[in-house]
């Protein structure tokens, strides 16, 4: 029985088998309906995966998974407060002083000797109110000697022990601050603020005055009142390192977590990217459906020598190169190039041919004879 084919007819024919079978979803396209209805008719069943997409012949990208709610952290604990749970022993404390600030005298006065001699003549007054019990009027006899002589380091720290037995520790903490300011060694100046910061509860404070002090000119008192601010002292320390040490954790523990969610959201991006990247279908593939409107691209590939060639690009496109002085193989890329509007579905490396701003799409089904050699030729054919 004759058919009304010519051996080119079948030739394209079996190719067109070929490319069905290597993408089923050529079936969909609408240009071959009459196609696929018939191989329904005969109780051909088109695949599932390719069915799924009947509705989009062209090729597109997987759609993106809502991003699911990252689950929220286990609330830390609070740190606990820096003096919480903390016993203290605040027997002799007292409420602070919140009078006027007592006159400190120009620190820029340039003294003269009879300033000196003046001010002098004034502590003496002064030692002997102090020596009375006379505490306020000690203190302001001092403070004539001071704005005379406002560059004696010792002056405010005598009338700084005067407020502290006025009870007036503010007063004292700032008559005996600025005395260090002028003379940082004044051993009196840590002691006696030393004991002022005791009367408020500043037990860490006291401390560390009263060890200065101590540590410049030991001193008996001083001494006595460093042993008494001492297990107040030590337990806030203790407590302090213990917070300190918390909350060095919490910051270590919260940077390797935002490491860690920088490196998972690196990686989810990059995974977005290559899918995105990568067309539904395999890459490529969906290319395909724009050959078939085009019977000199769907001949050309009849060719035992062409499929070969092409074959070989797809497996590796690093031997495009071995083709570049191969007329035909150069022509049909070309004609490929134009189709595409200048740049080739994504595979086969640029530079080959005008206009070739892709690649060819990674692995093209041989059709046409079986077999084929690639074009004659040499590995190094192009290379020179």
């Amino acid at each position: 029985m004759s058919i009304p084919f010519t051996k080119t007819h079948l030739e394209q024919l079996s190719g067109f088998i070929d490319l069905c079978k290597n993408d089923p979803k050529i079936l969909l396209h609408p240009d071959l309906a009459f196609f696929k209805n018939y191989i329904e008719s005969l109780g051909g069943k088109i695949p599932a995966s390719a069915a799924s997409e009947s509705d989009s012949p062209k090729h597109e990208s997987k759609k993106e998974t809502p991003p699911q709610p990252e689950p929220e952290p286990e609330p830390e604990p609070e740190i606990e407060s820096e003096e919480s749970d903390i016993e203290l022993d605040n027997t002799g404390v007292i409420e602070p002083d919140s009078g006027e600030p007592q006159a400190m005298g120009d620190s820029d006065k340039e003294v003269t000797e009879e300033d000196m001699e003046k001010s002098d003549n004034k502590k003496r007054e002064a030692i002997e109110a102090f020596n009375e019990g006379e505490f306020q009027k000690a203190a302001d006899i001092y403070t004539g000697a001071i704005l005379l002589n406002p560059g004696s380091a010792l002056l405010y720290a005598k009338r700084g022990q005067c407020f502290l037995k006025l009870n007036k520790p503010n007063a004292c903490i700032r008559d005996c601050s600025r005395a260090l300011q002028i003379n940082p060694d004044n051993a009196a100046a840590y002691k006696f603020r030393g004991r002022a910061h005791r009367l408020l509860g500043n037990w860490e404070d006291a401390a560390q005055d009263l060890r200065n002090a101590c540590k410049i000119d030991f001193d008996e008192q001083a001494d006595e009142w460093l042993r008494e601010v001492t297990p107040n002292a030590r337990k806030l320390e203790e407590h302090r390192r213990k917070y300190e040490r918390k909350r060095a954790e919490k910051e270590i523990k919260e940077k390797l977590e935002r490491a860690r969610k920088a490196r998972e959201e690196h990686a989810k991006a990059a995974k977005n990217q290559a899918e995105s990247d990568t067309p539904s279908g395999g890459p490529g593939m969906g290319d395909f459906y724009q050959f078939l409107n085009d019977p000199e691209i769907m001949q050309a590939f009849q060719d035992p020598e062409v499929a070969a060639a092409f074959q070989d690009i797809s497996t590796n496109p690093a031997n495009i190169i071995k083709y570049q002085s191969n007329p035909k193989i150069s022509a049909i890329i070309t004609k490929l190039a134009t189709k595409f509007g200048g740049g080739m579905p994504g595979g086969m490396p640029g530079g080959f041919g005008p206009g070739m701003g892709g690649g060819f799409p990674g692995g093209f089904p041989p059709t046409g004879g079986t077999g084929g050699a690639p074009a004659a030729g040499g590995d190094d054919v192009g290379l020179d």
